[in-house]
């Protein structure tokens, strides 16, 4: 596994005078960047009336005491705390209206990456200051907007306030996401949780921030505790808590008085968290850096040849064939003492790729000693190629190499044992049934069929990036809502899951009913944790591969170490609010037709939601 990178670490300044000597201060302690106020206390404007308004020379520095390129890079600038453009009173409001809109374009002016401020309460106290922010964004301006929200218990902050009479409390993430939704979830918006010394207990209150855009994470110095040898560290929870969030691969902002002969000490620490945070990872999640929500299309191998590559890295699966060797040793034991004929035992592989599967036959016949013939049945003519060089090499007499669709071909003999892999993220997706269906003529009566059965499951998830990818996607020659009505396979990573996922779909091989229909229609339930925003649903699937050998990609029954499938994620057109307790009821369609098979999907509960994806207009897997 490759070095992890450091900790990118800023260090705040409450006041900048010399901006400079700041710079030098913290990168000597090796933090990256320092987060400065753009306008000094002392420089307040009046734009309305007043003796400031008639103040001579500029109200703060000059660009040119840094390059642009440090400007870009090194400066995240804070905007000036007294800001209040929600004020009742007109004049106030339109004179802080005017200096907020000077700031947010002296920021552009000298291209910081990044503006913070503090969001002090709901957005019914911030609805202008939300236009405002909103209209910034939307301009041609590439700067960052982190809100800052303190991440703290709301039971205990509710407590605090507590009186005679019953108060609610509203939790800082409804702060958030009341202002991010007036914004339209626009991806230049980011949050900056304020770590607090009361952080939640409930470990659901933290896991609905990673569904949320976090970028930094602020650290206040008191917050440090000195152990043994005297040097800065956190207690257990927080440590917790920041190696949580490491996965975000987020930065970290530290704040506050130095309390210790070294500013570097606390950078120190929060790097050894960080790379602890960060190997923690399992192989999954190492296999899936750099993938980290990237939408991708869904494989169609029926329509189209798969690549040489693709096959390489399904081929790589440190798990997946050693379970199906497992599973086929176990067939062909069953099937070896359960016959009476002394013949070789007679395997058929469907979609035989470029021979993993046909591999782990044969070394499950060696295993199990029982004499076999295997047929190996590719569709593709380049993989076709390889299985030849193969059969040269390695495989032999026992295999023979069969160059056509498994669903037209006429089989010389039946078969004991039909081995295939054609499964997608979501089980059925790349037509699993449909190819097993074609294929099951030549197998025996009492035939095994490896995989025996899948089962799709389906959940409600939060991912304001995944949602932020799908609204900024363009193509004309497409329906306007088809990047919405299009599921895509993705390693879902800044998410929150709603609810648990629940089993949707089960296809089971040989399918032995008088007339085969692999429609399927479901309503599931689905009851909410937490307060959050629905962006839309994911899928898994498990499989039972024989004798109860199964392979999953549900995680809460993951096959620890199997790296082939991602999740698949079915979006729909808008975010939906929903709150804690309430039922979120998903209608779900598997559509079939003489060329085509498609899903649909649909809300009910708690608000009515179009279909989506109707008559396959946006996405069919073609057959």
């Amino acid at each position: 596994m490759a070095s992890t990178r450091p900790a990118s670490c800023g260090l705040n300044f409450a006041s900048a005078p010399d901006l400079s000597s700041c710079l030098t201060t913290a990168q000597e302690a090796h933090y990256e960047f320092v987060c400065i106020p753009l306008v000094h206390p002392n420089f307040k404007r009046e734009f309305i009336s007043g003796k400031a308004k008639q103040r001579p020379g500029p109200f703060t520095r000059a660009d040119m005491i840094l390059h642009s390129s440090d400007w870009n890079t090194l400066i995240v600038a804070r905007l000036s705390p007294y800001l209040n453009v929600d004020s009742m009173i007109p004049h106030v409001r339109e004179n802080h209206e005017a200096i907020i809109n000077q700031e947010l374009s002296l920021a552009s002016h000298l291209g910081v990456p990044a503006i913070t401020f503090k969001l002090n309460g709901g957005i019914e106290k911030n609805m202008n200051l939300a236009r405002i922010i909103n209209d910034k964004m939307i301009s041609a301006s590439n700067v960052q907007i982190w809100l800052q929200v303190p991440l703290e218990n709301p039971l205990k902050q509710a407590m605090s306030f507590r009186t005679d009479q019953e108060t609610t409390f509203e939790s800082p993430w409804e702060w958030w996401n009341g202002f991010r939704s007036i914004c339209d979830f626009h991806k230049k918006l980011g949050v900056a949780l304020i770590i607090s010394h009361d952080i939640p207990d409930d470990d659901e209150e933290i896991n609905r921030w990673l569904g949320e855009p976090v970028k930094c994470l602020v650290i206040p110095t008191t917050l440090f505790i000195s152990n043994k040898k005297g040097y800065p560290v956190l207690g257990r929870a927080h440590q917790y808590l920041i190696q949580k969030f490491c996965s975000l691969s987020v930065q970290f902002l530290l704040t506050g008085a130095n309390r210790y002969q070294s500013i570097s000490f606390y950078y120190n620490y929060l790097d050894h968290l960080w790379k602890k945070g960060c190997q923690l990872s399992g192989p999954l999640e190492r296999y899936g850096q750099g993938y980290e929500d990237y939408l991708q299309f869904p494989l169609q191998p029926l329509m189209d040849n798969l690549e040489s590559g693709t096959y390489e890295v399904f081929e790589k699966d440190p798990v997946k064939y050693k379970e199906y060797q497992r599973a086929i040793h176990r067939a062909i034991l069953f099937k070896s003492r359960s016959s009476i004929e002394i013949k070789p035992l007679v395997i058929m592989v469907v979609g035989a790729g470029r021979g993993p599967l046909v591999r782990a036959t044969l070394n499950a016949a060696d295993i199990a000693k029982v004499a076999v013939k295997v047929y190996a049945i590719e569709k593709n003519p380049n993989a076709i190629i390889t299985l030849h060089a193969l059969k040269d090499d390695i495989f032999g007499d026992r295999v023979t190499i069969v160059s056509s669709d498994m669903r037209v071909w006429e089989a010389p003999e039946k078969a004991d044992i039909l081995v295939s892999e054609l499964l997608g993220s979501f089980g059925d997706n790349e037509l699993s049934p449909e190819c097993l269906d074609g294929a099951q003529k030549f197998l025996n009566d009492d035939g095994i069929s490896i995989p025996e059965a899948y089962t799709s499951y389906i959940g409600p998830v939060q991912s304001s990036k995944i949602f932020n990818e799908l609204k900024h996607c363009d193509d004309k020659n497409k329906h306007p809502l088809a990047h919405f009505e299009t599921p895509y396979v993705v390693y879902l990573h800044n998410k929150y899951h709603i609810a648990q996922e629940q089993p949707l779909f089960t296809f089971k091989h040989p399918n032995r009913d008088p007339v085969i229909n692999n429609s399927r229609y479901a309503k599931k339930n689905f009851q909410v944790k937490a307060n959050s925003v629905l962006h839309g649903f994911v899928g898994y699937f498990d499989v039972i591969l024989f004798d109860n050998i199964v392979l999953s990609i549900v995680p809460t029954t993951h096959s620890p170490g199997m790296l082939s499938w991602f999740p698949i994620f079915f979006p729909i057109r808008e975010p939906i609010q929903v709150k804690a307790g309430e039922v979120i009821e998903l209608h779900f369609w598997r559509n079939c037709s003489p060329k085509n098979v498609w899903y649909e999907w649909s809300i009910n509960k708690p608000t009515y939601v179009g279909i989506h994806n109707p008559n396959g207009r946006s996405y069919t897997i073609g057959l």
